[in-house]
């Protein structure tokens, strides 16, 4: 049987016959907030507001939710920027505190940065990923921390981008590509929570 690309056809000349597979599912974690961190990924004025996108605005009260829960129980929380954005450019309500700290990087917040020290140095075994772009820094981090021996856990509805399609393929892929299937759970920010000491 000769296959569609030996035809001479390409998924461009698919493209509106490609059938949507069914959802991942998602799943309640429960992590030990010793080792568990809350990565909140370019939450930033230039990217995330109404005007801009509404899908990332509409995120943050549920990731403000979330990195309430786990300030209270002392888990790590790390931030990034993108190039030329500045600290005072991440959305007021899930500002970083004096001692939490912040890197700045491209789609890959492990990229030239310090995220994997400082992960390290605190003893840190799964990273909850949140943040803008799904398709950019929520994909290329949490792929990143799974290549270096991280777990990962992934809210759904605490990743945005300008339109769904972007963060259902990067469900998708999250959910399916090797490797990351095996190390990542998707979630929901209210699904999390961090047992007691």
């Amino acid at each position: 049987m000769t296959s569609n690309y030996t035809e001479g056809r390409t998924i461009i000349d698919e493209w509106n016959d490609v059938e949507v597979p069914p959802a991942p599912k998602i799943e309640a974690v429960t992590l030990d907030p010793q080792k568990s961190a809350i990565l909140i990924l370019d939450i930033l004025r230039q990217n995330c507001i109404p005007e801009r996108r509404p899908r990332c605005a509409a995120s943050v009260p549920r990731i403000k939710r979330l990195l309430d829960k786990g300030r209270g129980k002392a888990v790590l929380v790390t931030y990034s920027i993108f190039p030329q954005a500045m600290i005072s450019d991440i959305i007021a309500e899930v500002a970083p505190l004096a001692d939490e700290q912040i890197v700045e990087s491209g789609p890959d917040k492990f990229l030239e940065t310090k995220l994997e020290e400082i992960l390290r140095e605190k003893g840190i075994e799964t990273v909850v990923v949140v943040g803008s772009a799904a398709h950019g820094a929520v994909l290329h981090t949490a792929s990143a921390a799974v290549f270096r021996g991280f777990e990962v856990v992934v809210p759904v509805d605490g990743m945005s981008s300008d339109m769904a399609y972007a963060e259902q393929y990067t469900t998708w892929h999250l959910a399916n590509a090797p490797m990351l299937g095996n190390h990542i759970r998707l979630t929901r920010c209210d699904q999390v929570s961090f047992f007691d000491d």
